[in-house]
């Protein structure tokens, strides 16, 4: 099997310090990834990782961030997407990156996620996996008076596609429930809190039941989380970022997975930012990157 690369992040931020922890403890899963970062960086990883030195800059200060690791970060991602597509990597891992330093080096920077669909082509959903909850998302990072016009067929329809494999993959349900939250409280209650239930979503799911059997119709926001837990549903499709992530990151969020569906390669990433406030400290938990490179291990295969 090919290797996964593992892309640094921010040097500033708690990227190289969980990447090296992960590998010290995981000697053997850290034989099938090639970590691509700093040199400093690289000469302080174990022997039996791969290596590949993408600035022989080192001077990165944790929790200072700058121009150069910014760009560092860039270059990192330019050659995992590049490895993929001339058959070196298999899949890629990022560690966490900061948008606002990244727009300094490359101003229609978006996310991660974007980079790599405007890279291999596709169309992304930005889906999560957790030990307890799996979620896709119908719309992300676009403001929140945004959402309702951005809502449509397309979207949901992609992001039920995204829970169904990610169910099948991750849960090992051949034939996965899948919760399609409303937009509106109450999902529209009727009509009487909103018309998007009524008009798009449930007319849209009831088309889409034809090939995802397990899928509801719009379902109230507050409580599919809460029945996704209890074992009721496999995975949940929100409508927007905040929506699906406020749960998730409240009872996944030391072991939950980005992951960009949609595209011709598996990417992940650990559900946090750079954590430039902890940097250097000690203080980061490697379990989000941990389950980020096995989750792209498996989407790999």
């Amino acid at each position: 099997m090919k290797k996964i690369a593992l892309t640094v992040g921010d040097p500033s931020g708690v990227g190289p310090e969980i990447i090296a922890a992960w590998a010290k403890a995981n000697p053997l899963e850290a034989r099938g990834v090639e970590v691509l970062a700093h040199a400093r960086l690289l000469e302080n990883l174990p022997d039996f990782i791969g290596k590949r030195e993408i600035s022989s800059c080192g001077n990165f200060e944790p929790g200072k961030p700058c121009r150069a690791g910014a760009q560092l970060a860039l270059d990192a991602l330019e050659a995992a997407a590049l490895g993929c597509m001339e058959g070196r990597y298999g899949a890629v891992a990022t560690c966490p990156v900061s948008k606002i330093c990244m727009v300094e080096v490359c101003p229609n920077f978006v996310g991660q996620t974007e980079f790599f669909q405007q890279k291999w082509g596709g169309d992304a959903v930005m889906s999560f996996a957790g030990s307890r909850m799996i979620v896709t998302l119908a719309t992300w990072h676009i403001p929140l008076r945004n959402v309702p016009d951005a809502i449509s067929k397309e979207n949901i329809s992609r992001a039920v596609e995204a829970a169904e494999i990610l169910a099948r993959k991750i849960r090992k349900n051949p034939e996965p429930k899948i919760a399609l939250c409303g937009l509106n409280p109450h999902a529209g209650e009727g009509g009487i809190l909103g018309s998007e239930e009524i008009n798009l979503i449930n007319p849209l799911a009831k088309n889409l039941q034809k090939k995802h059997a397990g899928l509801s119709l719009a379902l109230p926001p507050d409580t599919v989380f809460d029945r996704m837990m209890r074992g009721e549903f496999d995975a949940a499709v929100a409508m927007y970022h905040d929506q699906g992530l406020a749960p998730l990151k409240s009872v996944d969020f030391n072991n939950a997975v980005n992951i960009s569906m949609g595209l011709k390669f598996a990417r992940t990433s650990p559900d946090h930012g750079t954590a430039f406030g902890i940097a250097g400290k000690g203080l980061a938990s490697f379990k989000s990157l941990e389950s980020a490179l096995r989750l792209a291990k498996i989407l790999a295969q």
